[in-house]
């Protein structure tokens, strides 16, 4: 086909016939997640999704099949970037609190968006068996997570002797709590609490070797003079 073939074409090219569709979906999305959160999932309607978008409510079901598989594709997006991030520390180095306070610094910031929100604010049993099945999984999947990170940094010192489970429940519970609290606009940003929580829940279990390397590098004082 040559180029002015394709100028005259009134067919997009493939790649961006998917980027548009995927564009659209993810525009659905975005709409569809923030009325969720707002009204409940039980009370939002795929009208009033489709009234925000400013298209029919039949349009809807060029992208989804449902409103219960909208809501699988929600949470699925914020457990993807939970997913993405736990992949990159896993693929870096670091002791077991540098990587447990990475990962809470990520999942806390995560916590503040809507399909962050979305991974517990929702109830799993508004979603089919298989969908389920899916989010039960990788739940239990970033509870090991948690646990596994508290356990290395037991083993190399970082983190002071405790209960992994124990610990990783309250951790857990206190960032999860996030996506019920938070509000646009506060006081503090996405990122400040998520610095702010990576120290406050640490804090208590910081091992010897952490202890160690921290009042290595603090400043040393002489008659009141750094030095």
């Amino acid at each position: 086909m040559d180029a002015r073939s394709t100028e005259t074409s009134p067919w997009l090219p493939f790649e961006s016939r998917r980027r548009a569709r995927d564009e659209k979906r993810e525009a659905v999305l975005r709409t569809a997640v923030q009325l969720f959160l707002e009204l409940g999932y039980h009370r939002a309607t795929l009208n009033e999704v489709a009234e925000r978008l400013n298209i029919t409510k039949p349009a809807l079901y060029n992208y989804f099949r449902g409103k219960d598989e909208i809501l699988f594709e929600c949470w699925a997006l914020g457990q993807e970037r939970v997913d993405e991030v736990i992949a990159a520390i896993n693929a870096g180095g670091g002791s077991g609190l540098d990587k447990l306070r990475h990962l809470i610094r990520a999942y806390a910031a995560q916590m503040a968006t809507d399909f962050g929100a979305s991974l517990v604010r929702f109830d799993v049993r508004d979603l089919n068996a298989e969908h389920r099945a899916i989010v039960l999984a990788a739940k239990r999947s970033i509870d090991r997570t948690f646990r596994r990170y508290i356990a290395d940094g037991i083993a190399d010192s970082s983190i002071t002797p405790c209960d992994p489970k124990m610990t990783a429940f309250a951790i857990a519970g206190a960032l999860n709590w996030i996506g019920h609290w938070y509000e646009r606009g506060g006081a503090l940003s996405p990122q400040a609490i998520a610095d702010e929580f990576s120290i406050r829940l640490t804090e208590g279990i910081v091992g010897t070797a952490a202890r160690k390397r921290r009042a290595r590098r603090a400043p040393t004082t002489t008659g009141g003079k750094q030095r």
